[in-house]
């Protein structure tokens, strides 16, 4: 098992599906079927991996003259209900003022992604990146997520199109009613 791996367990993962699969009615023999294990534990480890990385390796930061907002909207993202292991998935907006140090703006994805790469549910989610700014580059920020869940839309009530929206805010962004607004204004909110 690799470094970058330490905690995803390949094989455990290809015997769950196994039998998942044998729990269903399905026989795992069969031509269609064979390389599924395999292919869900690959799945899986790109999916769910995010226990094997640490977010604050992406957010170096360098020094800069630049006190004004700065915001990254609309990122995709998804990540897995830990209830029911289903999907939910949409669009992440991430805002911060620098503290005389800024971050490449990749890296506030990456930094986001490794959180969506753990079961969750998305209040923790939306949380952990805030946490994760104010850590690591700033203590004023925001972070706004609105997803559909696949536990609610095809299954349970059964509601597919209803979106979910979590807000954290931090120092100003919480503090100051005109900076919260000017973030939620320029993400379109």
């Amino acid at each position: 098992m690799s470094e970058e791996n330490k905690k995803f367990n390949y094989e455990k993962v290809k015997e769950a599906t196994k039998m998942l699969l044998e729990g269903i009615g399905e026989d795992v023999n069969r031509d269609g079927l064979l390389e599924t294990p395999d292919r869900v534990a690959r799945l899986y480890r790109d999916v769910l991996g995010g226990y094997d990385d640490n977010p604050s390796n992406y957010l170096k930061s360098f020094e800069v003259d630049n006190k004004d907002m700065v915001i990254v909207k609309d990122i995709p993202f998804y990540s897995f209900c830990e209830h029911h292991l289903c999907l939910f998935s949409g669009k992440m907006h991430i805002a911060y003022l620098p503290d005389e140090k800024i971050t490449g703006l990749s890296k506030l994805v990456r930094m986001a992604r490794v959180f969506c790469k753990r079961p969750q549910v998305q209040e923790r989610l939306t949380k952990q990146i805030a946490d994760a700014l104010v850590k690591n580059l700033s203590s004023n920020c925001a972070v706004y997520l609105e997803a559909e869940h696949t536990c609610m839309s095809m299954r349970g009530v059964r509601t597919p199109g209803t979106t979910t929206v979590t807000c954290a805010v931090r120092g100003i962004f919480k503090d100051n009613l005109a900076t919260k607004q000017e973030f939620l204004a320029a993400i379109g909110k």
